[in-house]
C-alpha cells in the first residue's frame, strides 16, 4: 500500500498493511535546538525531518485568517471588546485570496498525494480558538455572557469566510482530513458547558462541515486536554475525531474506544514516557495496540516530543512505532 492509502483507509476503518507512522504536530523548537546537538540539523525542514527518520510524508496545510498589516492588540487581553472595535479590525481579517495565492502549490501537493507519495491533511482556527484570538483569554470567555451577539457576528463571518475557502481548497487538494483547531479542553475537562457549545460552536460547525464531509473528508477537532465529556458534542455537530488525546490530561483511548467505536483518534502516546527508554516506551506501545488494531485510530505523540528525548531515544521510538504499525496492520 502507498502512503495515502494508509492513512484514508485506517480513517474509515479499513485494512492496511501498517499504520502510518507519523508525528502531527511536528516539535518543539528546544527539541530542535537539543537535536541540533546530536546530529540532526535544525536547519532541516518538517518534511525533511520525517526523512530522516524514516517516517511518512504527511502535510499539514492552511490558509490566512489575517491579512497582511493586521495591528497589535489594542487592549492588554487583545483586540476587540465591542462591536466598534471588532468593524476597526474586520478590514485585517478574512483575506480572500487565502487560498488562490498559494493554489499552484496546493495543487503540487494535491498531484503528490493522488501519486500516492503523500498524505495532505488541512487545518484552521475553529469557533472557539478564532474569537478567543480576538477577545484575549479571559474576556474570551466572558464574551458568552456579556457580547453574545458579538460572539455569533464573528462566528458567522468565520463561517461565511470557511466556506469560501473550503471550496476554493477543494479544486486544488482534497485533504485526507480537516482539523479545526479549538483548545478548548483542559486538564479537568471542557472549558465551555455544553450549552453554550451547543449554542455558540455547533451551528457554525453544521454550516461548513457538510462541505467536506460531502467530498469524504473526515472532520476532527483539536483540542488538548481531557476532551473526554465533550466527544458526544463534537460528534452531534459532525465533527468524526479528535485529537492529540493526552495521556497526562488522563485520558484513555481504550475506554474512549469502547464508548465510542466509530470515532477517530489521533495521537494517545504518552510523550513523558519517551525519555525514559525502550521498556518504558515498549509498554506504552503495548497499551496502545489494541486500539490501533481495531482501525480509525493513528498513534502519535499526544503533542509534540518534548526536549527531554534525545535523538536515540527518539530513533528507539520510531523502531518502535514502526514494529507495532505492522503489528496493528495485520491485526485489523
Amino acid at each position: 500500500m502507498n502512503n495515502r492509502d494508509r492513512f484514508i483507509n485506517v480513517l474509515n476503518f479499513k485494512p492496511v498493511d501498517r499504520v502510518p507512522v507519523i508525528e502531527w504536530a511536528g516539535w518543539w523548537n528546544k527539541t530542535r535546538d537539543r537535536w541540533d546537538g546530536e546530529g540532526v540539523s535544525s536547519k532541516l525542514n518538517r518534511n525533511q525531518v520525517f526523512e530522516y527518520f524514516g517516517m511518512d510524508d504527511h502535510y499539514q496545510i492552511g490558509f490566512p485568517l489575517r491579512k497582511d498589516g493586521f495591528p497589535a492588540k489594542k487592549y492588554p487581553d487583545g483586540y476587540i471588546k465591542n462591536d466598534d472595535d471588532y468593524d476597526e479590525i474586520k478590514k485585517y481579517l478574512y483575506p480572500e485570496d487565502g487560498v488562490s495565492a498559494r493554489a499552484e502549490n496546493f495543487k503540487a501537493l494535491g498531484e503528490k498525494q493522488k501519486r500516492g507519495e503523500c498524505a495532505v491533511w488541512l487545518s484552521t482556527e475553529g469557533y472557539f480558538w478564532f474569537p478567543r484570538g480576538l477577545f484575549g483569554i479571559e474576556p474570551h470567555l466572558y464574551s458568552f455572557y456579556e457580547q453574545p451577539e458579538l460572539y455569533h457576528r464573528i462566528c458567522a463571518d468565520l463561517a461565511e469566510f470557511h466556506a469560501k475557502m473550503f471550496e476554493q481548497f477543494l479544486e486544488c487538494v482534497k485533504p485526507v482530513f480537516m482539523m479545526f483547531c479549538e483548545d478548548m479542553s483542559y486538564n479537568h475537562g471542557p472549558m465551555i458547558s455544553e450549552e453554550f457549545f451547543n449554542e455558540f460552536l455547533a451551528p457554525y460547525y453544521k454550516k461548513v462541515i457538510p462541505i467536506l464531509k460531502n467530498c469524504g473528508v473526515k472532520i476532527i477537532v483539536d483540542t488538548d486536554g481531557d476532551v473526554t465529556r465533550m466527544i458526544p458534542w463534537l460528534m452531534n455537530a459532525g465533527v468524526e475525531g479528535v485529537l492529540p488525546l493526552e495521556r497526562q490530561a488522563g485520558v484513555d483511548i481504550v475506554k474512549i474506544r469502547e464508548k465510542h467505536p466509530d470515532l477517530i483518534m489521533i495521537g494517545g502516546y504518552d510523550k513523558m514516557v519517551m525519555k525514559n527508554g525502550e521498556e518504558a516506551m515498549r509498554k506504552e506501545f503495548e497499551r496502545l495496540l489494541p486500539v490501533m488494531k481495531k482501525g480509525g485510530y493513528i498513534a502519535s505523540v499526544d503533542h509534540q516530543t518534548p526536549p527531554d528525548v534525545s535523538v536515540e531515544n527518539y530513533r528507539i521510538f520510531i523502531r518502535l512505532f514502526k514494529e507495532y504499525a505492522a503489528k496493528a496492520g495485520s491485526g485489523i
